[in-house]
């Protein structure tokens, strides 16, 4: 069973795989290799293209045995002197224009053929791309990132490996070796008759032993995607890592992952060393036996030297063609292997898509965001994560949402942005339910600022204009960085160009959540949904962010999360969460005079506040 991990959704915590690929079948055939075949139609031109100068350089190779036979026999029954000389140099200059016109064609054969697997890479890992990007939360939250990285990067690879290469090979080893064997024929049909039946011999392990090899190609790389997925963990929390000290048990852990890895290669490549081995040993004791016959007929007459120089030519091109077979085997099923679990993605079914005919908002929107008798619950054991809930926010009004932990507060963002759509019960804007509308229009009219302020390697710049819903001025930038005092740090750094280094690591906590913050306010949204934007500052920026929000605020449908109290007073309404209910409704004083669970959470952080 894989083994697994925990993480926390809402406050809820579900139990995740973390290896999606290996915990589902693997077929052990070629068959997800046609997953490629939408991709390679689309540069048929292309595949045109490198074909023809295959199928040529193939020619070229198989005349070169054929005109060393002739230039052999030229200088064995040709005449003396001069004409004998004369035949030499003319048959070999033949063989050396041979030899250029393949190494030619081979060359541009290797161009087209290269530029055809880079071309269907490329477009793989796009769509790759796509569509985990339109895979819901819920997705994502049972298969570890370093696992989604390894479809894009390692197993995309092998499928270029194989189209940019390994196809190309097989397909001119399959040439060159149907072509030797046809000249055998023709040479001398006794001698390529026998090499013929010596065929389904060599066929045999390649296709048993592929199968173990796909199988233990699927094992490794399901092993690499969990040993990248480790590091990437780690690493990214490095800080975290070194102040607890915890670097000698993560680098076991990614000892253990390394070490799985290893045995999973060493397994496939026992496979492939044991099928070359079986091929190599049979075509090559074939080889050796019809070579012997082929001497023998030489010294009975039965056959011109020229003539065994040809067989011995042709018959190193077939046994080395299959021997080159049973290997470019092994990379056909390791990319079939890789298809496999690319075409696991492409196969997921996003939960959340446009209807087949999406109705349109209003325009403009005013804002009016309505929850209707919703009820949700993630996957998992634990209960619903929202109850019977409803919720009327009205335009323009400042609405805060505050409870303990796990009392749906991020859930209800979650459905307003439709990231996820209610199991009972429906979410309105302006009258249109969320269902009926494409997400991206949708989500259009949302701006986001998280709690957790994902940067993104860049300028600051990149950062704020990342929130934009159309093109952005410059000064437009700069207002959203200023209202919300962002631009007191930035101006010291270089302005909209500073550098925040790698996901924002150069600033502070508080810097990066107002940067985020700033991402949120350059977005000329109607509603703004905003979750602990100033749980990371200290009280004189938590003032002056105060008032940027409620200046943004203006005219909007505003919703915050806030466990902070201070920073809700002024809110039009007070909507109090416990178990996926609203408890309390009111604003700041009458909860307070209420005496109930946001008097007693007011009491106790106030209090603190004061202490500290």
């Amino acid at each position: 069973m894989a083994e697994q991990t925990n993480t926390i959704v809402d406050d809820r915590r579900v139990t995740e795989p973390t290896d999606v690929g290996a915990a589902r079948p693997k077929a052990r055939s070629i068959k997800p290799l046609a997953l490629l075949w939408p991709y390679v139609r689309k540069h048929l031109g292309l595949v045109f293209v490198a074909a023809i100068f295959l199928v040529i350089s193939t020619l070229a190779a198989l005349s070169i045995p054929l005109l060393f036979g002739q230039a052999v026999d030229a200088g064995v029954d040709g005449e003396r002197g001069a004409n004998l000389l004369e035949a030499i140099d003319r048959h070999f200059m033949l063989v050396l224009a041979a030899a250029i016109v393949m190494g030619i064609l081979s060359a541009l054969r290797f161009y087209f053929v290269s530029r055809f697997g880079e071309r269907v890479a490329a477009d793989l890992r796009v769509d790759l791309y796509h569509k985990l990007l339109s895979l819901s939360p819920r997705f994502h939250a049972n298969i570890r990132s370093g696992e989604a990285v390894s479809r894009l990067t390692a197993d995309v690879t092998l499928i270029e490996t194989f189209l940019g290469s390994s196809a190309s090979l097989a397909t001119r080893t399959l040439l060159s070796t149907f072509g030797a064997i046809v000249m055998m024929l023709v040479t001398n049909w006794k001698l390529g008759g026998a090499l013929l039946l010596m065929i389904p011999l060599a066929i045999l392990p390649v296709l048993l032993i592929g199968r173990v090899i796909r199988g233990a190609s699927n094992v490794s790389q399901a092993r690499l995607a969990e040993a990248g997925a480790e590091a990437s963990e780690a690493l990214d929390a490095v800080e975290l890592v070194q102040a607890y000290g915890q670097e000698p048990h993560r680098e076991k852990t990614f000892s253990n992952a390394a070490e799985a890895v290893f045995k999973a290669a060493v397994r496939r490549i026992t496979a492939r060393s044991f099928m070359i081995l079986t091929v190599s040993v049979m075509l090559l004791g074939g080889m050796v036996g019809i070579l012997w016959l082929g001497a023998r007929a030489v010294a009975t007459g039965q056959m011109t030297p020229g003539a065994l120089t040809q067989m011995i030519l042709y018959a190193f091109y077939a046994g080395s063609g299959f021997g080159m077979l049973a290997e470019v085997w092994g990379e056909v099923m390791r990319a079939a292997g890789a298809s496999d679990r690319a075409s696991e993605i492409l196969a997921e079914t996003p939960d959340i898509q446009a209807p087949t005919s999406p109705v349109s908002l209003p325009t403009p929107t005013t804002g009016r965001l309505v929850f209707n008798n919703v009820n949700f619950a993630y996957d998992g054991p634990d209960g619903p994560a929202l109850k019977s809930f409803s919720l009327d926010a009205r335009p323009g009004e400042f609405i805060a949402l505050v409870g303990p932990s796990g009392a749906g507060k991020s859930t209800v963002f979650r459905l307003a942005l439709r990231l996820f759509d209610t199991q009972d019960g429906s979410v309105t804007l302006d009258g249109v339910r969320s269902v009926d509308v494409d997400p991206g229009e949708w989500r259009s009219q949302f701006a986001y600022a998280p709690q957790e302020s994902a940067l993104f390697t860049g300028s600051a710049r990149d950062n704020i204009a990342f929130g934009a819903s159309g093109p952005v001025t410059d000064e437009e930038l700069k207002r959203a960085a200023i209202m919300a005092e962002a631009w007191s740090f930035l101006e010291d750094k270089g302005g909209l160009d500073a550098d925040i280094g790698q996901k924002g690591r150069s600033l502070s906590g508080g810097q990066r959540q107002r940067i985020a913050l700033a991402r949120a306010l350059v977005r000329q949204a109607p509603v703004l949904l905003l979750d602990e934007a100033t749980s990371a500052l200290d009280s004189e920026s938590e003032g002056l962010v105060q008032k940027a929000i409620a200046t943004a605020a203006e005219g909007r449908t505003t919703l915050v999360i806030a466990h902070r109290l201070s920073t809700i007073r002024r809110a039009d309404r007070i909507i109090v969460m416990e178990h996926g209910e609203i408890v309390e409704e009111g604003t700041h004083d009458m909860l307070v005079g209420k005496g109930g669970l946001y008097a007693r959470l007011a009491s106790m952080q106030f209090t603190a506040d004061v202490s500290e």
